[in-house]
């Protein structure tokens, strides 16, 4: 099987049929609309920082296109996509590697810019790389090892420090864990026409890197609840201690007495109004926590809630006299609920809590979803049941004097972390029966 690279600069030039084939409807951030959304509302531009340079697969000997715009419009040829970007900084990826660019800068070398295999502002795990379902086992093998060399490749011709896979679901962190990084003029790349300037696009077949080992892994962890066949709230609280269930219920007593309601909204239920008062709630409340405005406007929230309003559930929280108090933003999978952006026009202690946790597991009880993804980091909320979950990610280092001190740290890192996982789990409130 012979292969063709390609990067576009923006995702319409793939287009949402080919998007859909490969990534389907399942995971709502890795949606065309999702992505799409991105682009155009401007969150994800060169000017931000995050210029997308999306990869796509095409088998050669099915009359491969000679350009992006040409694969765009024959998706019956791509067999495998990846939403990738260049990167000039690290914020809005959750998986932080602001040690390795202050090192790099100590000694005088560039680590931006960089590629960057992973979904903005969101950590949610994912697929990262999609491929056609025909495909077997040893076809999809040699993707990712196709895939893999292509990037190695990038990194060591096109001025990348480095690239990075964030937030890989099981099936591809075993993948790239098992992909070893080998001399690209021994894969079935045929071609690799990466939108740059004619006197920089590259043969991958001429090139010979003689790049071993692997991808350098690196562990992290999130806090997850997970449904147990509750059919309500009581049935979760039951599951814990006595003293950490109290605790649960003095915390939404003190909430009660605010008399606020809580109203989930279907996405096509969702009014131009509800989006503008959300934006500007999620807006103020993180220039209050951090002095600048969220990396996402209102353009993208008004887009996603006409493309996808399927996978969107906003809560509106009101006061007694039905004035916006909070707003918080959730999506929904099959099986999973999704708790992203939130906002607060008063300062209630306690309304986060309710608003981004209590309610999001009331919800998911009731619509019978396994798991409740609340975002990333946050430890406070283990108390409140959320569990740690191993999270992965994969970094290759173009430099070679970083790369073994970057290897040993994430090494460190991985024993750390496994530590603090086990210590965040004993303070789980579950009864040890659970």
């Amino acid at each position: 099987m012979s292969l063709q690279i390609s990067l576009v600069n923006d995702i319409s030039q793939i287009g949402p049929q080919a998007w859909h084939a490969l990534f389907g409807l399942g995971h709502p951030f890795t949606r065309y609309e999702y992505l799409h959304a991105l682009e155009t509302s401007g969150a994800c531009s060169a000017k931000t920082g995050w210029q997308p340079r999306h990869l796509v697969v095409t088998k050669k000997d099915t009359a491969v296109a000679e350009s992006a715009h040409d694969a765009a419009a024959k998706p019956d040829n791509i067999i495998a996509l990846m939403p990738l970007y260049e990167k000039h900084h690290s914020y809005g990826e959750y998986v932080f590697d602001w040690a390795w660019a202050d090192a790099y800068e100590h000694h005088g070398v560039a680590y931006y810019p960089k590629l960057l295999c992973a979904i903005p502002f969101t950590p949610a795990t994912g697929t990262r790389l999609a491929m056609d379902s025909s495909l077997d086992d040893g076809q999809q093998d040699a993707v990712w090892t196709v895939v893999v060399d292509f990037l190695q490749q990038q990194i060591m011709t096109q001025g990348y420090s480095s690239w990075h896979c964030l937030f890989t679901n099981a099936a591809q962190s075993a993948a790239l864990a098992q992909t070893h990084l080998t001399s690209p003029s021994q894969t079935q790349v045929s071609r690799a026409q990466a939108n740059l300037p004619e006197s920089n696009q590259i043969q991958a077949n001429s090139q010979t890197f003689a790049i071993k080992g692997q991808p350098i892994a690196r562990l992290g962890t999130q806090f997850h609840w997970f449904n147990r066949g509750y059919s309500q709230f009581d049935d979760c609280l039951q599951a814990m201690t006595s003293r950490k269930r109290k605790n649960i219920q003095k915390e939404r007593a003190a909430i009660s007495k605010f008399e606020l309601s809580f109203e989930f909204i279907h996405g096509d239920k969702i009014t131009s109004s509800h989006w503008r008062s959300f934006s500007l709630c999620y807006q103020q409340t993180y220039l209050k926590r951090s002095g600048h405005t969220g990396y996402l406007n209102s353009d993208f929230f008004q887009t996603i809630g006409t493309s996808m309003a399927d996978a969107i559930r906003l809560l509106r929280v009101s006061d007694a006299s039905g004035n916006d108090i909070a707003y918080a933003l959730y999506f929904v999978s099959k099986n999973r609920l999704y708790g992203r952006y939130w906002g607060a026009f008063e300062d209630i202690p306690g309304l986060h809590f309710e608003a981004c946790y209590y309610q999001g597991i009331e919800y998911a009880i009731a619509q019978g979803l396994s798991c409740f993804d609340a975002g990333a980091q946050g430890e406070h909320k283990v108390l409140r049941g959320f569990e740690p979950i191993e999270t992965h990610s994969f970094h290759s280092i173009a430099h070679e004097g970083f790369k073994g001190a970057i290897q040993d740290y994430c090494q460190q890192e991985s024993r750390n972390m496994q530590l603090y996982m086990a210590e965040q789990a004993k303070n789980l409130p579950y009864k040890s029966s659970q």
